[in-house]
């Protein structure tokens, strides 16, 4: 490859990264930062006497018990626009959302409540429709929250029980392991948001059993580390984990599971301006199941295994390292070109203070 086709693909993945930075999906995760600020790890032990199992900056709050097990709480708010535009698809996405942050750390939910306001009844049924649609469907009871049909604007958030036998922890991610995404690719786009649904059209049972999966991969010992992909997409989701564990990694984006052909998708070797929507588009997606995973070496295969044999894609995406940089590598052999996605010791993601080299989070 000349030098002027590797300028022109090294300045392609930079953009391309650039881009992804400048999103929405990560300027509203780094919004976080200014919360834990105010908000220090030992507030609520030095307030309650309450132990938490992981620090501030997991998926759920998880509450130890006597027999081992952890309790999970899940809060989840949607943006007015959203809530707004699609209020049906709005009511369901707020319940999976908070069912998927408890599979992502091992769990399985026990029941949903919410709060809703709304400033005409038609929306507050199509929020409430959808919500009921999405327990029916994953098996967990509506049972109950705050309502208000005199409120200026529909807005809705939505809070989920859990209780998962053995903990995955955005905390647990150690040097040498593989991470993985795993995602289910058996869907399409909403409209032009970056929303891919997998979800709304497939049998109960399916979705129910998919989503169990976690669980089973927790209690096996498995996956100890790992979130479930959030609106700041895969790579975003994948700083969180980084963040919170005090790692660096090695990630090779080729190497995502993406959507197929006919969903638009130009494969990453595509350019021009067009394809590049397409590829930031998959970068900042929420897929209705997607999860990033740390697992063992030796536990990769297996992991990779049982979610292909419930026909759900998952791929070895890259190692976590020892370090503060995230970085990024497209193509293989002497066509690679590579790209810095993160350096958490120049600025942190979700904590408020950039990160010392050497330096760990709580485990």
């Amino acid at each position: 490859m000349n030098d002027a086709s590797a300028s022109t693909r090294t300045s392609r993945l930079t953009a391309l990264l650039q881009a992804l930075r400048q999103g929405r999906g990560f300027a509203h995760k780094r919004d976080i930062a200014q919360v834990l600020a105010r908000l220090p790890e030992c507030l609520a032990p030095a307030w309650t006497g309450v132990s938490t199992s992981v620090p501030n900056g997991d998926d759920c709050a998880a509450l130890p018990q006597a027999d081992g097990s952890h309790l999970l709480l899940a809060i989840e708010g949607l943006m007015p626009d959203f809530v707004q535009q699609q209020p049906w698809f709005a009511g369901y996405s707020a319940v999976l959302v908070n069912l998927s942050d408890v599979a992502a750390m091992g769990g399985r939910p026990l029941a949903v409540v919410d709060a809703l306001w709304s400033a005409e009844p038609a929306t507050a049924e199509a929020l409430l429709d959808g919500m009921r649609a999405a327990c029916l469907c994953y098996g967990v009871p509506l049972l109950g929250g705050h309502s208000n049909l005199r409120a200026p604007s529909a807005q809705l958030a939505v809070a989920v029980l859990g209780r998962a036998q053995r903990l995955i922890s955005s905390f647990a991610a150690r040097p040498g392991d593989r991470l993985l995404m795993a995602v289910d690719l058996r869907g399409h786009w909403m409209g032009d948001q970056p929303f891919w649904n997998a979800s709304t059209e497939a049998p109960p049972a399916r979705l129910q059993a998919d989503l169990a999966l976690l669980a089973e991969l927790a209690e096996a010992g498995l996956c100890r580390a790992g979130k479930d992909i959030s609106m700041a997409g895969v790579l975003g989701t994948l700083l969180m984990l980084l963040e919170c564990s005090g790692q660096g990694a090695q990630l090779q984006l080729d190497a995502l599971p993406h959507p197929p052909a006919e969903a638009g998708w130009p494969g990453w070797s595509a350019t021009g301006p067009q394809a590049q929507a397409a590829q930031l588009r998959w970068l900042s997606a929420f897929p209705s199941h997607g999860f990033v995973l740390a697992v063992a070496p030796e536990h990769a295969a297996e992991v990779i295994a049982r979610f292909q044999a419930r026909a759900l894609a998952c791929a070895d995406i890259g190692q976590v390292r020892v370090g503060t940089a995230v970085d990024i590598t497209l193509g293989t052999g002497a066509q690679a070109e590579q790209a810095r996605l993160w350096d958490f010791a120049s600025e942190g993601f979700l904590q408020p203070q950039p990160r010392a080299a050497g330096a760990e989070s709580a485990p």
